[in-house]
């Protein structure tokens, strides 16, 4: 059982032999010490060993191909993408915030005139590495970053809270129908920097996510307080280039309070909440929490006026970054199969403002102002903005932990 695989195909290629030419009584003592040390099931096992080293032709698409079981081949050939392409890749992927393969390759392609204009990306990128970064697949990305990727794992604490007031008022969303999808609904939460220590006050973020295309808007919050969220809320609004028309909340008291449901009420906007202990009624902003937010200021306490600057200096930069050039993927649909599981549909990777153009349910004179927002920023000048804001960020946090005394152990006399 514990053979690896390139084992398990070296005992096979020996027993197959014997097994082959064995009488019936000797196969069941045969197959027996062979599922003992591979693990097979005795069918699998029988199948094996009887074909082993045996050839089939089979025609597929008008041509025949030699189908042979056993020992494979040695893969032979030059290696596609050298050491120098995949360090440029690297790069590029810690730059943008380690993102997986799929989303990384077409944001390549997005970004590459940038990088290659670029005065730090430029000189590493010569016209062999520009063609091969034109061509890498996601899973030539993710199968040579893996042992990097491994590495990063981050984990954080929720303090929601349930809002007793106004939950008769408020209707519950369980989920977002297809046709309900269009720009300007949008999912909110709060993301806790409490760290491993959720004594007093610590900052907050608030995420508010549209649910048709991925556009996110993210604002440091001194605390949770009713009136904090609101005039956070009041501010993206004003700062969007296309209509709020409605806000999903979870149940937590930060939301669901007569400060925020009064503001809805006389501003038009639809208020909805999700069901309490249900995170996957507010799926699409509970998946940017962990990707945008807890990959860009990790789970660290902040406490501090100088962190809540700080935190909002690194989502004035990660915020157009993630609207107007990193690609993202969407579910399109789900399709019933015949042994009754659900098969799910994803569109080609995209970005939020792509979404947005492409939407009819927004009008030219927004779009045009989308299109004038996205040529003012440039992807590479914000990422190097956003990684200057994170490490300000993480020097401020440094030095005040250095700055306060350790606690005091023992009584005080």
């Amino acid at each position: 059982m514990g053979l690896d695989m390139k084992n398990r195909r070296t005992l096979a290629n020996e027993v197959s032999k014997r097994y082959k030419n064995a009488e019936k009584k000797e196969k069941k003592q045969i197959l027996d010490e062979f599922t003992a040390n591979t693990g097979y099931t005795r069918k699998y096992a029988i199948h094996l060993l009887a074909n082993w080293d045996k050839t089939a032709w089979v025609k597929l698409d008008g041509r025949l191909v030699r189908l042979k079981t056993g020992n494979p081949k040695k893969r032979t050939g030059t290696l596609r993408y050298d050491p120098e392409v995949i360090a440029v890749v690297h790069r590029i992927w810690e730059a943008f915030g380690c993102r997986c393969g799929k989303l990384l390759a077409p944001l390549i392609r997005l970004f590459i005139d940038f990088l290659v204009r670029d005065q730090t990306f430029g000189p590493l990128i010569t016209p062999d590495i520009k063609a091969k970064l034109l061509t890498i697949s996601g899973a030539a990305i993710d199968r040579r970053l893996a042992p990097d990727r491994k590495k990063l794992a981050l984990k954080g604490k929720s303090h929601t809270k349930p809002g007793t007031l106004l939950k008769n008022r408020i209707p519950i969303r369980a989920y977002f129908s297809w046709d309900q999808r269009k720009p300007g609904c949008f999912e909110m939460d709060t993301v806790s920097h409490c760290g491993a220590n959720s004594y007093g006050e610590f900052r907050s973020s608030l995420n508010l996510t549209d649910v048709a295309s991925g556009w996110v808007e993210i604002r440091a919050c001194r605390n949770r307080a009713h009136r904090t969220v609101k005039q956070h809320i009041i501010e993206i609004k004003d700062s969007l280039p296309f209509p709020l028309k409605g806000v999903d909340s979870e149940s937590g008291g930060e939301f669901i309070n007569r400060q925020v449901w009064q503001w809805c009420k006389e501003n038009g906007v639809e208020f909805t909440r999700g069901r309490p202990c249900r995170k996957n009624d507010n799926c699409f902003v509970e998946q940017k929490n962990g990707d945008v937010i807890r990959k860009a200021v990790g789970c660290s306490r902040f406490d501090t006026d100088q962190e809540t600057a700080a935190l909002a200096g690194v989502y004035r930069h990660l915020c157009p970054l993630v609207n107007f050039w990193y690609p993202s993927i969407k579910v399109t649909g789900k399709e019933r199969l015949e042994n009754g599981r659900l098969k799910k549909k994803y569109d080609a990777p995209k970005t939020p403002y792509q979404r947005l153009l492409e939407s009819p349910d927004l009008s030219d004179t927004v779009k045009q102002e989308l299109k004038r927002r996205a040529q003012a920023a440039n992807p590479v000048t914000l990422m190097r903005l956003e990684n200057q804001a994170v490490a300000r960020l993480l020097h401020i946090h440094t030095r005040k932990n250095r700055e306060v005394p350790p606690p005091v152990s023992g009584s005080h006399g």
